[in-house]
């Protein structure tokens, strides 16, 4: 978990909220760390206090109050989180804090005794009875209506779609379901309806998120309810007959994932699987608390690509944790070269305050993580490239996200926002506009990135 980059943090970029504010009208600020999920808990924060008449403020000197949204997930999440809130308080003084760190209320007002209020993950209500009692609203009926569609901190040709909260695994190094609890899955036809909004509104990829996408429905029973079944097959064709991209994010492997791979082949929905394998050697994940079947693993990735050719596989995974021997560690690699994932992340192993694997025996050494840290990414980057390079030549349909005088960023259906690579175009770019989505043939590879042509 890493803070969103520097041009998706509100406090920072290009939030897309109106910059003009009325005579008297309170502004908050926010700043929003962490991932994905948190960024859609504050749009969904914003879009309350705009239609409660707040204006929303891009720095900290304009605004009257600043919510800072937090991570907790690991160590160096953390102390990321109080650096902010310092921030936040050197910068402007009147700071409310929530997210996953505010689970942890005597650790912030420890180190920072002067904040407002602390408030946990995904309580709006009560972030915005914080905010009402450092800054009481004073809405003009005849002017601060609701919206047409919410404050999006992405901009506007994609968005992200949270179709449930909590988790019901009990992974050893993790606290997320101590700090957002159990699964609670969303009503399809609210995600659904979400959704048509969103497209309507212009947005062209919907990114599905949750913390885990495969066990989506299981706590509501696959309710169904005015035509819309709370289940991630179903919710996936249906999200597909929109008419955006739809990519899946953060999808455990378990066996009914395969129903979703045909839905790719038609191209109902992107041929995309974003999958937390962590490890690879069946006594580091035992020790993970997490399923232990690696080889089978591989078969159903082969299985997967039998039906869906163009299936991009994403991960990550943690080397250093409690135990791993250099020969876990080999295994890991070993698997790797079999899978050949096209997207990879690695995390050297961290302690986290509250998490079970604290307290597991033969902790590694921090130069011996660092090291096969290394080892891991030349691994990856080496058929990341080789991947990239087979590409060459071919015709591929990519999404416009910016365009400036020297070049257009486009991302292919490989490419998720802000984690994958992209694809150039340096030539004949000028009438591109963000959000179109045009084809392209490929002319050079590099390591994550492509370069192309207009077709």
């Amino acid at each position: 978990m890493s803070t969103n980059p520097p041009d998706l943090r509100p406090d920072l970029a290009r939030a897309s909220v109106t910059a003009n504010l009325r005579d008297g009208q309170p502004t908050i600020g926010m700043v929003s760390l962490g991932c994905p999920k948190a960024l859609v808990d504050s749009e969904r924060i914003l879009t309350r206090l705009r239609a409660e008449g707040y204006g929303i403020s891009p720095d900290y000197s304009g605004a009257d109050a600043v919510i800072v949204n937090t991570c907790g997930f690991l160590d160096s999440a953390k102390a990321e989180s109080l650096e902010a809130i310092g921030e936040a308080l050197n910068e402007n003084g009147r700071v409310i804090v929530t997210g996953c760190l505010g689970a942890e209320p005597e650790y912030i007002t420890g180190a920072h005794p002067k904040v407002l209020a602390v408030t946990g993950p995904h309580q709006y209500e009560q972030v915005l009875d914080a905010v009402h009692a450092a800054v009481p609203p004073a809405p003009d009926p005849f002017v601060d209506l609701l919206p047409a569609s919410g404050v999006s901190l992405t901009p506007r040709h994609y968005s992200y779609l949270k179709i449930s909260e909590g988790c019901n695994h009990k992974c050893k190094f993790c606290i997320i379901p101590d700090m957002r609890g159990r699964l609670q899955s969303r009503p399809a036809h609210a995600v659904m309806r979400e959704a048509e909004k969103l497209v309507q509104n212009g947005v062209r990829e919907l990114l599905v998120i949750s913390q885990d996408t495969s066990a989506y429905g299981v706590d509501i029973r696959h309710a169904e309810d005015r035509g819309h079944r709370a289940h991630i097959t179903d919710l996936a064709r249906d999200l597909g007959s929109l008419g955006a991209w739809v990519r899946l994010h953060y999808v455990y492997p378990y066996p009914h994932v395969r129903q979703l791979i045909p839905l790719m082949a038609e191209g109902l929905v992107l041929p995309y699987l974003d999958i937390p394998f962590q490890h690879a050697h069946p006594d580091v994940l035992r020790r993970m608390a997490r399923p232990a079947a690696a080889a089978k693993t591989l078969d159903e990735i082969a299985a997967w690509r039998d039906v869906c050719p163009d299936l991009t596989l994403r991960s990550t995974f943690i080397v250093g944790y409690p135990g791993e021997t250099e020969a876990e560690f080999q295994t890991l690699l070993d698997w790797l070269d079999e899978a050949q994932l096209d997207r990879v992340g690695c995390f050297k192993y961290e302690n986290v305050e509250g998490a079970r694997s604290n307290a597991l025996p033969d902790h590694v050494p921090e130069e011996v993580k660092q090291e096969r840290w290394e080892r891991f990414m030349a691994k990856a980057q080496g058929i990341s490239e080789a991947k990239l390079a087979a590409k060459v030549g071919r015709t591929l349909e990519v999404i416009v996200d910016e365009v400036d005088g020297d070049a257009a960023t486009c991302r292919t259906q490989a490419d998720a926002p802000e984690i994958d690579g992209n694809l150039f175009i340096d030539e004949g770019h000028e009438k591109l506009a963000p959000g179109d989505i045009v084809s392209v043939t490929v002319d050079e590879a590099g390591e994550y990135d492509l370069w192309g042509r207009l077709a």
